[in-house]
């Protein structure tokens, strides 16, 4: 058994007779163009943006219509084939990673919007709707959709849904859990539910903030209700220069404790920066340590006076240098090198992992000087990229799965990263999902109680543990082993 599988979670006891069976009764469900099966079809859909692990399914269903969604589920069901949902397949912690012996169903065509409500501030969308799509269906009524992840160009709303996603305005904004007031859900068993409501407020318990973040484990999304947002009557960045990451750090920390609420608060060390300007041409001051981009917006007098308030605590606080945007345009290419960042470090390293962990912003100085140690015990380069804001932390620990034991090295570095975060008081994740990449330090951050009241939760949706099987929450079982190792604390 291959790592990927091991690590997704093995499949039920089903031989090749079956998947032949299974094939032939999902090619009644769904179109010939919808199922793919031989090996050359799978191949796409064997990793999602974290490529170290790879699993190939037996099959991928590609339904148009929520009928085709739900006879997919109910022949899985009916015969015990786990599912795994994707949507644009670029989550970064393995969520949507194929099971072995099992389905990919894949939401890519539903790409509908529904309706837009200026009126309600709401739209009605498909899960397979690209995130960007939202906001530029909704311009014209002067409103945006404000979770903005890196890979919003590309990544759908399901797949936020999934994974809780946030972005560079998440600190003013809120995270998807704060856009999304209703959802229409299929069970595994094929039964639909209807979770949340375009009211303020929805009698019972809050199953919507239960599904959102859930990463594909309870329920599969066919439907979603997002809040719109009026576009700021104007939007200014400053861009702040340091010699030094716990300069910064400490410059974060000022703003915060001002009162001050950004619509984005970034760092980038010098690593990161470098790999940026020479992708993007953003515009970044290279001989920095670390720079932060930090946004005000709304009405004029309200951002000259926050620009002001921000520029004096940054200087206050060991800024250099500082540069305030004086156009739209100049404001975008600061934020457009911030969002290329990913693509940019893959220009300058064969493998990357991006982590995703979280700290409170008080120890972000020491958690930064911590993890230039762990580099150099490692022997691997990491830049930082992160929402310095919020804590949200996302080193990309830079390696070559070409060499032997780079790999190892990488995921074990990652690993000291989480459990960091966790030592300080934070989490293994912000926005990324637990998926496979961190599947084990869930062992760090919960305990014995807490996992098998999860898999309790999992168990009152999807019984059969069908749904994405092996993912985010472990065993405790797994926990024990991990504990053992000596790889947490």
């Amino acid at each position: 058994m291959s790592q990927a599988e091991h690590t997704a979670g093995a499949a039920p006891d089903v031989d090749a007779s079956g998947r032949v069976a299974l094939l032939a009764e999902l090619a009644h469900a769904l179109p010939a163009a919808a199922l793919l099966a031989s090996t050359e079809e799978l191949k796409p859909y064997e990793c999602d943006g974290l490529t170290a692990y790879r699993c190939l399914p037996w099959a991928v269903a590609l339904p148009q219509s929520e009928e085709q969604v739900l006879a997919v589920l109910k022949v899985c069901h009916r015969r015990q084939v786990p599912v795994v949902v994707r949507g644009a397949g670029t989550g970064l912690s393995g969520g949507a990673t194929p099971v072995a012996k099992g389905v990919v169903l894949s939401l890519a065509r539903f790409m509908r919007i529904l309706e837009i409500d200026p009126a309600a501030r709401l739209a009605r969308v498909q899960p397979g709707v690209r995130n960007l799509a939202i906001s530029e269906a909704a311009a014209a009524c002067g409103l945006y959709y404000a979770p903005d992840p890196s890979s919003q160009i590309a990544c759908t709303i399901g797949g936020n849904i999934a994974e809780n996603a946030g972005g560079v305005h998440c600190l003013k904004y809120g995270l998807t859990l704060h856009n999304v007031v209703k959802l229409r859900v299929a069970l595994m068993s094929g039964e639909v539910m209807e979770i949340g409501s375009h009211a303020l407020d929805d009698p019972g318990y809050d199953l919507l903030a239960l599904m959102i973040g859930s990463e594909g484990m309870l329920g599969v999304v066919l439907e979603a209700s997002v809040k719109l947002t009026p576009k700021p009557h104007t939007a200014q960045v400053v861009m702040a220069s340091f010699d030094s990451v716990i300069e910064a750090g400490n410059a974060v920390a000022a703003i915060i404790a001002a009162g001050i609420l950004p619509a984005g608060l970034e760092m980038m060390d010098k690593l990161a920066t470098a790999a940026v300007e020479d992708f993007v041409h953003a515009g970044y001051d290279l001989t920095a340590a670390a720079i932060l981009l930090a946004e005000s917006d709304g009405i004029a007098e309200e951002v000259a006076e926050e620009i002001a308030t921000m520029s004096a605590l940054l200087q206050q606080n060991g800024a250099r240098q500082l540069r305030i945007s004086q156009s739209e345009a100049e404001r975008l290419k600061y934020w457009a090198g911030r969002k290329a960042a990913f693509p940019a470090v893959g220009r300058i390293t064969p493998d990357y992992l991006c982590m995703d962990g979280t700290i409170p912003r008080k120890h972000l100085a020491h958690v930064l000087t911590r993890i230039a140690e762990l580099s150099e015990e490692f022997r691997l380069r990491c830049a930082n990229v992160f929402h310095a804001g919020d804590g949200n932390l996302h080193p990309l620990i830079m390696f070559d799965a070409r060499n032997p034991g780079e790999t190892e090295r990488a995921i074990a570095f990652g690993a000291k990263i989480l459990e960091l975060s966790v030592d300080v008081g934070g989490t293994i994740t912000g926005e990324h999902g637990v998926g496979i990449e961190k599947v084990q330090q869930m062992c760090v951050q919960f305990s014995r109680e807490e996992l098998e009241a999860f898999h309790a939760v999992k168990a009152a949706f999807d019984p059969l543990a069908l749904l994405n099987p092996g993912k985010a929450v472990p065993v405790p079982r797994h926990c024990s082993e991990y504990r053992l190792t000596g790889s947490a604390r």
